[in-house]
């Protein structure tokens, strides 16, 4: 973020600490301390939050003030199931725009995620998910599919690495993944976004499985 005027980078970085959960849901946002925080004005701060409440990550409250919004779990599972919708899309895109080194990083992203998993490092694992998700994005060369979804995930993150926590979980996921990527490598676009469809069923499912957890606990 250095390359970026500072009110830019100071949104960037408070968007990345919501999305990251280490401001997590229902926390205040107090427009003088994230000027001091972020070194931004409090206009710029202002607009930051107006940014992030269009995008879904912020909701703002008259004479309350601003705060993470929580997203429950309806809310993201219907998240996901337009996230599929448009995943979809991109893994059809992607198969018919294949080339040799958007494979040879597709089945490194898998060897890494095989790895990670042999090691028994289920977090190193789940960080991979979004690497090969976005690679296929990137095959796929949509700028608006990539910021439609990337809208989408920002809301649910937190809800996806919860799902490593789901028993078996992990090598499932890194099966469908490599459906995914053989798919788009064979060009077979129907193909590939059915694996896709697929899996990103059997995430929402996951999803549900967590939330149910934690609510008995």
């Amino acid at each position: 973020m250095a390359d970026l005027p500072p009110d830019e980078a100071g949104y960037q970085r408070l968007r990345t600490e919501i999305v990251s959960g280490r401001l997590g849901p229902n926390q205040r946002l107090v427009e003088a301390e994230l000027s001091e925080t972020l070194r931004m004005g409090r206009d710029a701060v202002r607009m930051a939050l107006v940014r992030l409440e269009q995008e879904g990550l912020v909701e703002r409250e008259r004479y309350r003030g601003a705060r993470v919004r929580r997203v429950g779990l309806s809310e993201a599972l219907e998240l996901l199931e337009a996230r599929a919708a448009l995943e979809e899309v991109a893994a059809r895109r992607a198969a018919a725009r294949i080339a040799s080194a958007g494979e040879r990083r597709l089945r490194e992203i898998l060897a890494d995620t095989r790895a990670a998993l042999d090691a028994g490092d289920l977090l190193a694992a789940s960080d991979r998910n979004p690497l090969l998700h976005g690679q296929v994005l990137e095959i796929a060369a949509s700028g608006t599919l990539s910021r439609l979804i990337a809208n989408l995930n920002a809301q649910i993150v937190r809800f996806q690495y919860r799902t490593i926590l789901v028993p078996g979980r992990s090598e499932r996921s890194l099966a469908e993944h490599g459906a995914i990527v053989e798919a788009v490598v064979a060009g077979d676009g129907e193909a590939a976004a059915a694996a896709m469809r697929r899996h990103l069923a059997h995430v929402a499912e996951a999803v549900s499985w967590c939330a149910k957890e934690e609510s008995a606990s």
